[in-house]
């Protein structure tokens, strides 16, 4: 799981092109958006869009569990081990 961490970081850095965040910036269990990293809506679109072709998992634009999944880098990790299994 760790190296999916890893990965996940690598991954919202180059995919929203976050020029002024490193790898150690994003805590595994600190909020993604607003407080915590600071992403945006946009950047959600964006991220769904790049894990969903990367990892194969399924995001449904319209559910509730979304905010859940993508609320921190542990979160997110879970969510594609569990889509994967």
């Amino acid at each position: 799981m760790e190296a999916l961490k890893q990965e996940l970081k690598e991954l919202i850095i180059t995919s929203l092109d976050l020029e002024d965040v490193t790898v150690a910036d994003i805590v595994d269990d600190e909020p993604l958006f607003v407080d915590g990293l600071g992403l945006d809506s946009i950047d959600a679109l964006e991220l769904g869009v790049t894990i969903k072709r990367k990892y194969q998992v399924k995001l449904d634009a319209n559910s509730a569990d979304n905010k859940k999944h993508f609320a921190s880098i542990n979160s997110l990790a879970a969510f594609i081990l569990a889509e994967r299994a």
